[in-house]
This record gives C-alpha cells, structure tokens and sequence, in this order.
C-alpha cells in the first residue's frame, strides 16, 4: 500500500469549533463511529465501528507506516482523532510528516477551504450529500431532551438515517479522491509539506497556559460586571441599564437625546455630561470595555496536561498562504503596556480584586492587558521570542529597488524617522531634532505602502494622532515622491496582471512572473512558491474603472467574484514573501533544535531552559534565504517568563 484516503465520523459531547479537535478527542466519551478510507485508488470501504467491526489489519498498519501516506481533508482532523483512537496518550499524536491534507493543497490554489465548497467551485460529478449537516448533528452531537437533559443517538435509534451516513461517509472519500485527480496538474512542493509537518508537529506541541490566572481573570471580570451593574441599576433606576433602548429611553428623560451609544458617540457625549448622566455614561463605558472571551476560550480549549493546542491554522489565509488564528485567536492579542505588569499579574492571579480595583483606573484594560501573559512556558524552561524587523517595509524596498530605504535597513536606521526626513526634507531623529515627525512619517509607513491614500490614513487613525484634515493629501503625495520605485512597481504590476488576464499570455515585472493556465492566473513569488488567482477576467471595478477580477473568498466567507488591482496585488505579494521567510526561518529554527510553541504575525515563541542564547536564535531566525539575495533581514529578541509584547 502507498496511499490511503480516509474519512471519519466521531461522537464527542464537547463542541468541535470552540475546543478544537484536540480537546474534543481527549474527551472520556470521544469515539470514532465510523471509518472510511481507499487504499491506492480502489473503491472506497466503510467499517462500521459501532457495529464491532474492526480495521483490516493492513489499514491499521498503514496509519503508523511512514512509507504509506494519509490523505484526507483537513487531515489534523483524522490524524488527531485516529491517534486518540488507537490509544496515544494526550500530547503524543501520529506523526504528521506521512500526512497530507486536500485541504491544504486545495488552498494552495485558492480554493475554498471546505470540502463542500471546493466540490462545489470544481465541479466535481461526486459531491458531498448536503443531508449530512443533520446527520452528524444527529449521531455526532449531544441532543437535548423535552426535560432539557443531554442525550445521546446511536445507530439503533434510526437505522435508516444510520444506513444514510454511511453513505455519506462513504462520498465523503470519494469527493476528496475526486479533488485529489482534478488538482493533480499543480502538485504542492515538497518543501510546502515540510512546512506543513512542522506546523502540525508546533500544534500537537501547544503552548502551556497558566490556569490559575486564567480562572481568577474570569472571576475578576465577573465581579467587576457585577459591581458596576448594580451601581448603574442604583444611578439610572433601570432593570437592565446596559439595555441600549432602556439606556436611550432613560438619557431622553433626562434631556440628552442619543442616536447611538457606540464607544465613540459614548465618549463624545461624556465630554459635556455631569452629575448622574456622566457617572451612568462612564459606566457603561466601562462595562462596553468588559470583555474577556480570550480567558474563557482559553478554559475551552485547553487540554489536560494544561497546554493549548490546534491554534494555527496552515494556509489560513489562502490569497497569501499566510498562517492564521483560530480558537483563542492569537493573532489578535490585546499589546500590554502596564509599566508594572508583574504586580497586576500577581495580583489578579492571587484573586485580589480589591487591590486590582484601587489601584488601577480600568479593570477590564487591565485583564485585558493580562492576556498575553496567560501563556506560559512549562516548568524549568522560558519564553524566547524573536520576530522580524520592518519585515514588510523590507521586503517591498528589496522587490522595488528602492535603495534609500536598503541603506537605512544597512545601517540599522529607524525608517519612521528615515521616511519623516525624506517626504520632509530635515533630519529626523527618534526623541531627538524634528522628532515630532516622526508620528507622521510612522502613520505614512502603515498606511501609504500598497496604494493608500487619504482614506487608508484615516483609517489608521491619523486625525486621532495631531494630523489636520488638510496635511493628509499632501502627506500622500510627498510619500509617493519620496518613493518613486515603490510607487512604480505598483503600477508596473498592475499591467503585468493585466496583460496577462486579458491576452492569457505570461508576463513579469521586478522578478514577479505571472502567467495564465487552466483557467487560473498564477503568480511565482521569489521563493518559487504560487500565488492563484481563479477564474480572472477583466471587468469594471466599484470605481467604474477596467481592473482584474477573480473568484475567490470574501466577506462572510462566501465564494464571491472579487476585483483587484496594481497595489493590491503588491500587498498580496509582500505579504507571500514575508511569509515564506518565517516559514524557512522556523524550518531552520526546528533544525537547530529550538522547540516553536506559537507564532504569531513575524513572531517565533521558543520555549527552552534558561542558559538557551537568544543571541543565536535571532542569528538563525535572521538569515536571509537563498532566493532572496540581496534582502537585508533583522531578527530581535527578548526572554520572557510569561508571554508578553517586549
């Protein structure tokens, strides 16, 4: 046997998409129900588990055999589940590296990542039974009972629809083989499944978090909800005064009349409230701050031996094939910066909510502060973080050319200062001479580098930091003059995915190939790995101009036809590259024997013992790959013993 597609039904009384699979397959009453695989291509099998029939002998092998390899969609799945059911203590998992994942290879081509939706974007004869939403929650989920009690279906409560979902797990194997023969024109690279190895083997490692905070943050925030509801019922007279129409009803009364109480439009009205109008205002300020969502996905998530698992997902956003959050998200952790926040962590920790409350203005922006430090390392090691610098500001200097910006990376320069001086013509220095231009230059750098103009200034919150209405177009205009390569191989791209759309012809710019097959535009990054584009034409963008379209996921995850354009294309690319840069770093990382537990962005945790040399784990993060000669790369670090933004 040299392949194997599988797919399987299991029962677990804990929610898949709030725990994640990992903590779903630790669960006392996880089992697998049904197993349905094809080894090397031949008709697809059903072994009915719940039937006490049992996995040919050659099949059980497979599954350790490192020389036989897996295939399913979204194989962390099956492979997670399949380790708990042939007996792996929690933290011990199969090993990924004979994995692959149709998902995975799906996304690559930027493909929906489900298998309904990919089968339905390809085509394919045999699709996924849309009846089996029911089905499994019928069979795989707990159903509440008329007393409102948890019961559970088995196979003899409803033979016919149990005869169903075998057929159902039965066309499940046979659409991810269809996908596998329809994509099999554009393999994904050996080096791209390394990288995808490496990312399961991070995820079954997980982060340890620290319990203890993690439950007194919770009750912290339960007290200080209830404290300051029972002061807002006692200032407003309201049952609920976090009700937004009793809330609005009340103000009225009281002479102020509220279209909104958005964070903004609460704050503005604060400005020129007092006496029991600005107490009822600021607390619900306050209470609209109360959030702690991240603590309680961390109680949901975590497994028995204290670690988080499964928070990465491989190809999460598949326009770029970056990594992207899941479950506590930790792509978007709250940044700390409590001068002291080794005493509001002990604080909070130890349940003293008295002291938290006197000492501090805002509970919840200190638990929220305290987010990051839930991580932690296990004992005897510690967090060694390293992340890239500018990374992106690098990477499109190094494609574009824009040398200026090159030497000021040369000389270890702050290029929100290097910028400020040249849009503005003066030296500008970090706390030093014209360092209040600085702000703006910072402000220009986020907002300006892939087309932005006084929109994506204002966005970024550029009136919030001292800018006027009338600096912003100006502000645009001397980036662009101050960045005339930049600026070019925007548009130098916009025409180079243009022509090819439109004449199905390949093109390059700047080292950027594109080139136009099966119906699909793809473009080679530096690294050789694919950007694709489906289905492209040109057609008219919101703005009434010509530009490329292409199918893709949009917003609320719907396959949609999306337009895009020279700068947005610029972005995508950029982001690809820096990509592929962590990638290689952490493969290097891995190699060197550094144990990754969580990155976030252009950021690698390390968890090793205290005499590790973070000196060298920025050496061996920071090397510049092979394919990108010429791109100056820095890699910073700090040690840390609880995670935290340094």
């Amino acid at each position: 046997m040299k392949t194997l597609s599988i797919d399987i039904e299991t029962f677990s009384s804990e929610n898949l998409t709030k725990c994640g699979v990992y903590r779903y397959a630790e669960t006392p009453d996880f089992e697998v129900l049904l197993f349905g695989y094809s080894a090397d291509g031949a008709p697809v099998q059903v072994v009915d588990l719940t039937a006490g029939e049992t996995l040919p002998a050659d099949v059980r092998s497979a599954l350790t055999d490192p020389a036989v390899t897996k295939w399913a969609f979204n194989a962390q799945f099956e492979r997670v589940c399949l380790s708990r059911y042939l007996g792996y203590p929690t933290g011990q998992y199969l090993d990924p590296s004979s994995w692959h994942c149709t998902m995975v290879w799906a996304a690559t081509l930027g493909l929906p990542l489900s298998l309904e939706g990919v089968g339905a974007v390809l085509g394919l004869e045999k699709q996924k039974l849309k009846e089996g939403k029911d089905l499994i929650r019928y069979f795989c989920t707990p159903a509440k009972a008329r007393d409102g009690s948890l019961i559970r279906h088995y196979p003899t409560d409803a033979p016919e629809k149990w005869s169903l979902f075998k057929a159902y797990n039965l066309r499940d194997v046979e659409t991810e083989m269809s996908i596998q023969q329809k994509l099999s024109k554009f393999p994904v690279t050996e080096s791209e499944w390394r990288n995808y190895t490496l990312d399961q083997q991070i995820n079954d490692r997980g982060i340890m978090l620290d319990r203890t905070l993690v439950t007194q943050a919770i009750r912290c925030d339960e007290r200080f909800k209830r404290t300051h509801m029972e002061q807002a019922r006692s200032v407003t007279g309201l049952d609920n005064p976090n009700s937004p129409v009793q809330l609005k009803a009340w103000l009225a009364e009281k002479g102020v009349e509220a279209d909104s109480l958005s964070k903004a439009a609460v704050a503005d009205m604060l400005e020129k409230a007092d006496g029991e109008i600005e107490l009822a205002l600021s607390l619900r300020q306050e209470l609209a701050k109360s959030s702690v969502k991240k603590y309680t996905a961390m109680q949901t998530v975590v497994g028995s031996d204290n670690r988080a698992r499964g928070l990465i997902q491989f190809y999460g956003a598949n326009r770029t094939g970056r990594y992207a959050g899941r479950l506590i998200q930790v792509q978007n952790l709250p940044q700390n910066h409590l001068p002291d926040l080794d005493t509001a962590r002990a604080l909070v920790r130890s349940g003293n909510t008295d002291a938290v409350e006197m000492l501090y203005d805002s509970v919840p922006l200190v638990l929220s502060e305290l987010i990051r430090t839930a991580f932690v390392p296990k004992p005897g090691c510690r967090f060694y973080v390293a992340d890239f610098s500018a990374i992106e500001a690098r990477v499109i200097a190094w494609i574009a050319g824009e040398h200026w910006r090159q030497e000021v990376f040369a000389k270890g320069g702050d290029i929100y200062c290097a910028s400020a001086s040249q849009m503005f013509h003066v030296p500008v220095e970090k706390h030093g001479v014209n360092g209040h231009l600085r702000q703006k230059g910072k402000i220009a750098e986020l907002a300006l580098g892939y087309g932005g103009s006084v929109g994506a200034l204002k966005a970024m919150g550029a009136l919030n930091y001292g800018l006027q209405e009338e600096e912003l177009k100006p502000l645009v205009d001397a980036w662009r003059l101050s960045n005339p390569h930049i600026t070019k191989f925007w548009w130098d791209v916009d025409k180079a995915a243009s022509t090819c759309v439109r004449e199905r012809t390949a093109t390059e710019t700047h080292g950027i190939r594109f080139y136009y097959q099966s119906g699909m535009m793809f473009v080679v990054l530096p690294s050789g790995r694919r950007l694709v584009y489906v289905k492209p034409k040109m057609g008219l963008n919101r703005f009434g101009n010509e530009s490329v379209t292409y199918e893709g996921v949009g917003e609320q995850k719907k396959w949609l036809r999306l337009e895009s354009y020279g700068p947005k294309f610029v972005e995508n690319i950029v982001q690809a590259t820096a990509r592929d840069i962590l990638a290689e770093a952490m493969l290097r990382l891995n190699a060197a024997g550094y144990r990754i537990v969580m990155h976030v962005h252009d950021e690698a945790v390390i968890e090793a013992p205290p005499d590790t040399s973070l000196e060298n784990i920025c050496s061996v993060m920071g090397q510049t790959p092979a394919w990108a000669s010429g791109l100056l790369l820095r890699a910073d670090g700090y040690v840390c013993d609880f995670y935290k933004k340094d």
